[in-house]
């Protein structure tokens, strides 16, 4: 199943992705963190965390092998793997669930 999770009204769906059956067997799809408003993939946290910050998320330094984030008006913490490389799906979807309609997971 390919496609794209969509947060809309409280709803989730999924979405599938047109180009699913185009692709060649063997080929392995990434996903991908886009911000919304400047269609920007985030390639790094240091890109992530301006995001971030510039939305009113401040960063935790209370465990050291974790980057976290979290907002003083909610409960929401988001928690990412001190290491880039190990920036998963799932840490994609936490974001995307906690900061709706900024943040979205593609297919490439």
């Amino acid at each position: 199943m390919s496609g794209v999770w969509v947060f809309k009204n409280g709803v989730v769906r999924l979405v599938n992705n047109p180009n699913s059956d185009n692709t060649k067997p063997g080929t392995i799809r990434r996903k991908v963190l886009i911000h919304v408003a400047t269609n920007e993939v985030i390639t790094s946290y240091s890109s992530l965390e301006t995001k971030l910050l510039d939305l009113g998320w401040e960063r935790y330094y209370e465990h050291p092998d974790l980057l976290q984030y979290h907002k003083r008006n909610c409960i929401d913490l988001i928690s990412l793997p001190i290491d880039f490389c190990n920036f998963s799906t799932v840490n994609m979807y936490d974001i995307v669930v906690k900061i709706r309609d900024v943040f979205r997971v593609v297919d490439i």
